[in-house]
């Protein structure tokens, strides 16, 4: 089998975490004039906090106060409402056993990003991790998938991104990858189907069905 280059997202694509995203927005809107509701925050996961945070702003500082209430939500809660999906852990292991190159693409910070990885037992899974901190652009561009690349030796061509959002989607289409979404996460199909994947899926067990169909 030839050897493939497989980005996963993070939030909505190997872990359940959605609640916890939600009620840390809750917590860090509470008492605010201005707040988003549920769909409007469901609508922009998958794209940097602070990008977030500032459609609901007026200035840098009050995203800065509000992303500090929600992180510090987040990390009081992480361990109750982080758990892994289902297939997850046993279809990563498949892919390194089957010798192909993994790595995680998320707009998560560093810190939690790790956190989030420890606690659902997956911190040793990737040979590269590219968090918000590492490229001054963000998905839906393409910057964090070329870097993950670049990190693991391989082309485009040999790659396929495994998303939840249609940001997933847009990001590794620009970076000229395949991209497969994962139903599973809080974005619809109809949702998803705007960014045009090229596979669906309906399990993470479905992958090395995928990765059997791509071309070497």
């Amino acid at each position: 089998m030839p050897r493939h280059a497989l980005l996963f997202d993070l939030d909505g694509t190997l872990i359940d975490s959605i609640q916890l995203l939600l009620e840390s927005m809750h917590f860090a809107f509470a008492g605010q004039e201005r707040a988003p509701t549920t769909e409007q925050w469901v609508a922009g996961i998958g794209t940097p906090l602070r990008t977030q945070l500032a459609e609901w702003c007026d200035g840098a500082e009050a995203v800065e106060a509000l992303a500090t209430r929600y992180r510090e939500y987040q990390t009081i809660h992480l361990a109750r409402l982080t758990t892994v999906y289902p297939g997850v852990p046993e279809t990563i292991a498949w892919a390194r056993a089957a010798g192909h190159a993994t790595a995680l693409v998320t707009s998560k910070g560093r810190g939690m990003t790790g956190r989030s990885l420890e606690q659902v037992g997956l911190a040793s899974s990737f040979d590269a991790i590219v968090t918000f901190e590492e490229t001054a652009r963000h998905k839906p561009l393409p910057d964090p998938v070329l870097l993950a690349l670049d990190r693991l030796g391989l082309p485009a061509r040999s790659a396929l991104f495994v998303g939840d959002s249609p940001h997933d989607m847009h990001a590794g289409r620009a970076a000229g990858v395949r991209t497969a979404a994962a139903q599973w996460g809080p974005f619809s199909r109809e949702e998803l189907a705007v960014a045009a994947p090229d596979y669906w899926m309906n399990s993470m067990t479905e992958l090395p069905g995928i990765v059997a169909t791509l071309a070497s």
